[in-house]
């Protein structure tokens, strides 16, 4: 039994899409961000970093997106949510995911938690002023050049596919109409009518 710790709305929540697309037993840890959960002295025992997702395993506790999005799709090859017998597909895989993690997902963040980075009101404000710009820019590049479509490696669904999903669900709230990128918004529109998508939602809104 894995234990996944989520907050409704982060990254988490493609972690936790490909736990149900795996099939492979778990449960779910809510932490309250708006209470500062992340941050008690519970939690970082589990993770250090006081982010989510932490996925709790019986050799220990990984954390990231891409580490944890992986070792799913390693803990159950024969559902096929990584091309982990093909070197090259693997690391193209792995070059899109680390793409969302070190450059997308830095982007936004620059519009909710600026003060990771500048302590200045002047240079808060303008990392945030900024976001929509670098969204924009980051998104075209994925519509562009890096979804192949219908998924982001082709016809075979995997582990990206839900962390492009989450992601671009952030782009209304950074001031990007999906609209602008019709191959990201048919993309997004097909994961919400993926079964394991819409009940990782339900489950996350009942938490």
């Amino acid at each position: 039994m894995y234990t996944l710790f989520f907050s409704p709305g982060a990254c988490s929540l493609a972690s936790h899409i490909a736990l149900i697309d795996s099939g492979l037993p778990y449960e779910l840890r809510r932490l309250k961000f708006a209470e500062n959960e992340q941050q008690s002295a519970d939690f970082l025992k589990v993770n250090p970093k006081g982010r989510v997702p932490a996925l709790v395993t019986d050799r220990g506790t990984l954390t990231e997106s891409m580490a944890i999005l992986l070792f799913i799709a390693q803990m159950a090859p024969e559902k096929k949510l990584a091309p982990l017998d093909d070197p090259f597909a693997l690391a193209r895989l792995q070059g899109f995911n680390s793409y969302l993690s070190s450059t997308v997902h830095v982007n936004h963040a620059h519009g909710r938690r600026a003060t990771r980075w500048a302590d200045e009101p002047t240079a808060v404000e303008d990392m945030k002023r900024k976001v929509p710009q670098t969204m924009r820019s980051s998104y075209r590049l994925i519509e562009d050049e890096m979804l192949i479509g219908p998924y982001v490696m082709g016809e075979d669904y995997t582990i990206a596919d839900p962390y492009l999903f989450v992601i671009s669900s952030w782009l209304k709230g950074d001031g990007v109409d999906i609209a602008e990128f019709p191959r990201v918004k048919a993309h997004y529109e097909r994961m919400k009518a993926r079964p394991s998508v819409q009940k990782a939602l339900a489950d996350e809104a009942a938490s």
